[in-house]
């Protein structure tokens, strides 16, 4: 099923399931992005940092050339990289050009902390002791503020962040003319963040959920409560985990370069309260024994201000 949308504050809507390309290996992306807009998905989500977005390009092209699909019915994410906070339309254009596209349905704040654009990697610049170069003379809110200006360009049709906690929603909020469309943050029973959630959804912020399965290894899969659903309903774990979200009016981005997975994810079920419960319950106590796990969390030197992460 994968003609559930939710609506953004922009009036858009986006699809309730996207394809994730984040570590997806050479040779694989463009095959997996064909393949799943012919299967039905409608969201691409990339990044200019995951160093594939040729290959995407590739496969949207070969999808757009078939006939199946348009440009206008798949909406495409990708996202500002840190080494180009005081660059955004730079980053913006080299992202375009190699996805092929004139415009992205949706940019993205990767994460809100911009790295030294003169540093001595064009993505990963470090001091000598191996720590990362940060611009600190730069801020998010100003990287943000830039952003509202690719509004005008005709080449975002939203703008939104990754990775923003309330603290720096807080901080940033005041200062903004457009309320960011979506907030992607990462998101799954052992991470719910529900007090993100909440608030975005207080403010108008779309949520979309990343590593759904608890990244790499799929570790959620093994989780008793959930397989506990999966055994009621008589669906695959990775079925659960990803209802969880929309369940919760969140979109969801499931990665796979296997036909077969990428078919499979597309099977998203209508959790009932039994369910949502038993799953709510498992985040609960994960959080009341100290349990909660956070899987992807650069190692920039900074809190982001996170409650489970409260150093850099």
């Amino acid at each position: 099923m994968t003609d559930i949308n939710f609506k953004l504050n922009t009036g858009a809507s986006i699809p309730a399931l996207g394809l994730g390309t984040w570590q997806s290996a050479p040779g694989e992306v463009s095959k997996a992005v064909t393949h799943a807009l012919s299967s039905g998905y409608r969201h691409i989500d990339c990044a200019f940092v995951y160093g594939n977005e040729d290959e995407v390009g590739e496969g949207l092209s070969e999808a757009f050339q078939s006939g199946k699909v348009k440009r206008e019915d798949v909406f495409v994410t990708t996202k500002l990289w840190c080494t180009y906070h005081s660059r955004v339309e730079q980053n913006l254009d080299l992202s375009l050009k190699s996805l092929g596209l004139q415009y992205v349905d949706l940019y993205l704040m990767h994460w809100p902390v911009a790295m030294n654009p003169k540093g001595n990697d064009p993505k990963f610049p470090k001091h000598p002791d191996g720590s990362r170069d940060l611009d600190t003379n730069w801020s998010h809110i100003q990287t943000y503020k830039e952003m509202e200006k690719l509004l005008q360009t005709g080449k975002v049709k939203a703008i939104g962040l990754c990775n923003y906690s309330i603290p720096y929603l807080q901080a940033l909020l005041p200062h903004v003319d457009v309320v960011p469309a979506v907030n992607q943050i990462e998101n799954h029973p052992s991470l719910p963040q529900q007090e993100i959630v909440d608030f975005c959804n207080e403010k108008g912020i779309h949520i979309t959920a990343y590593s759904p399965l608890g990244s790499s290894g799929s570790p959620l899969f093994k989780a008793e409560p959930v397989l506990e659903v999966a055994r009621k309903r008589d669906v695959s774990a990775a079925s659960v985990l990803l209802s969880y979200h929309i369940a919760r009016g969140s979109s969801v981005l499931a990665k796979s370069v296997t036909p077969s997975r990428i078919d499979d994810n597309r099977n998203i079920i209508k959790l009932d309260e039994e369910d949502t419960r038993t799953l709510s319950n498992y985040s609960r106590d994960l959080e009341r024994r100290g349990g909660l796990k956070r899987y992807v969390y650069p190692e920039f030197g900074v809190n982001f201000g996170f409650p489970d992460k409260q150093s850099g």
